[in-house]
């Protein structure tokens, strides 16, 4: 995160992922298939689920069918409240932009007339218009950590130690289903979008979906029942420990290829992340670019098992200072292109979770980590803005069909109804039952709370 403004814009990332198998033939019990499982499974074991282990048995079975989850869309780059979720059509045209409101289903609420599919659904959403985003910087440590000691502080000591609010769920939730992560990140950018577990530790951070995709399928002409004798399995480690010369690293990363086994052989973490079972309707629904797949795959993986996903379409895509500022521009040639793109997989998915009787599990938010500055730039665009953001979130069982707080006529700050960054991990936390008061202990022997700062649940949700 050191590098410049203009330089971290210009290392482009790419946009797709694979949910495929893989294409080479490997023979079962070839060194090259093992240590093919073993490496992802060792990323899942360096990420928090090996570690789980016998306590998320213990957990699921605490937990029974109440399967909580949250999914959390990650406009990277600080997208523009006033230009989509609190527009002020009466403000003069320097800070009104140049876009058009439409009336919600919310009497007297309007959104950007780009959120048509939103303002429709706008009575199952909570829109929050006064997110203090005052410690925020340009990066996810203070918002996606849910707590304004966790900053961006360019010394080394980003975050200052404290986990990502997805961290603390793998902590002290687990996942859903021992066999699944607890946290997993879509994003193409991963240490420009994802904040991950601090001082808690390396066994609570995110899996990375898009490197997990395809590698937990047989390889081709593998039959299931070739690989189901334990003996066998013990049997093969046996003659791989042989064959190659093992290091300390290999030997400690046995139980890991083990479990990639077992992960394998029960076929969850492939299932989740195929998503050509989705009918092409439903795919096109949720749309076929970043975002969209990420948005359907995160449907897919909550229903599968896992707690937290986090999912960000690109990397700074939502910054937004002028036309002539690439590599994203300004707010009509910039931000006008991608409304559609968040429009549409918002409205989507929580159709998509409703019928599938998910939506009062799955608490559903959308927000980046600052708003965007009132008055528009001469390029046509808007600069950063940490006094205040707006964000929508559904589901969860909370109350929805409102508007949380208001920003003054011009969208400079916060008139009313304030929500701190630690307001929402408490809201978070509570809809996983974890206890508010719970704390990790930190390198130095500390105990460290999981929400800081007096946070409470917004009351305004229930």
């Amino acid at each position: 995160m050191n590098r410049s403004h203009r330089g971290a814009h210009a290392a482009g990332v790419p946009l797709s992922f694979m949910t495929g198998a893989t294409s080479s033939t490997i023979s079962v019990g070839s060194r090259r298939w093992f240590l093919q499982a073993g490496l992802a499974g060792s990323a899942l074991a360096a990420s928090g689920l090996a570690s789980q282990g016998h306590a998320a048995t213990s957990l699921k079975e605490r937990l029974g069918s109440d399967r909580k989850s949250v999914i959390l869309f990650w406009l990277s780059g600080g997208p523009s409240h006033i230009d989509m979720w609190d527009p002020k059509p009466d403000a003069p045209t320097e800070i009104r932009g140049p876009f058009s409101t439409i009336a919600t289903t919310l009497p007297g609420v309007q959104f950007s007339e780009h959120l048509p599919l939103q303002a429709s659904i706008a009575d199952k959403l909570s829109i929050i218009r006064s997110v203090d985003c005052t410690a925020s910087n340009h990066t996810p440590i203070t918002m996606q950590a849910g707590n304004p000691l966790a900053r961006r502080t360019d010394n080394g000591r980003d975050g200052d130690g404290y986990p990502s609010m997805g961290s603390v769920v793998a902590r002290f939730r687990g996942p859903n289903d021992p066999e699944l992560p607890a946290f997993v990140g879509l994003a193409p950018s991963w240490k420009a979008d994802v904040w991950e577990s601090g001082q808690m530790g390396m066994n609570y951070a995110p899996v990375n979906g898009l490197e997990l995709a395809g590698k937990f399928s047989l390889p081709a002409g593998i039959q299931l029942d070739r690989l189901s004798n334990r003996e066998q399995l013990r049997q093969q480690f046996d003659r791989l420990r042989r064959d190659i010369d093992l290091t300390e690293t290999l030997d400690r990363s046995t139980r890991y290829q083990r479990q990639a086994y077992e992960m394998t052989v029960s076929g969850k973490v492939e299932k989740a992340f195929n998503l050509s079972d989705e009918p092409a309707s439903l795919r096109d629904a949720y749309g076929r670019e970043s975002i969209g797949e990420k948005g359907l795959l995160a449907r897919r993986l909550v229903e599968a098992g896992v707690s937290f996903v986090l999912v960000s379409g690109r990397w700074g895509y939502f910054d937004h200072h002028g036309d002539n500022v690439p590599p994203w521009g300004g707010i009509e040639k910039g931000l006008k292109p991608i409304l559609p793109t968040v429009d549409k997989v918002m409205h989507t998915l929580i159709h998509d979770l409703e019928q599938r009787g998910l939506l009062e599990t799955t608490l559903v938010m959308m927000m980046g980590e600052f708003g965007r500055s009132p008055v528009m730039t001469a390029d046509a665009g808007r600069n950063h803005w940490t006094n205040v953001m707006s964000m929508i979130a559904a589901g969860g069982g909370l109350r929805h069909g409102q508007v949380i707080g208001s920003t003054d006529a011009r969208g400079y700050g916060v008139k009313d109804g304030l929500v701190r960054p630690q307001d929402l991990a408490a809201t978070v936390f509570r809809h996983f039952d974890i206890d508010r008061g719970s704390h990790w202990v930190n390198p130095q022997g500390r105990p460290t709370p999981i929400v800081t700062e007096g946070g409470r649940p917004i009351p305004e949700l229930g």
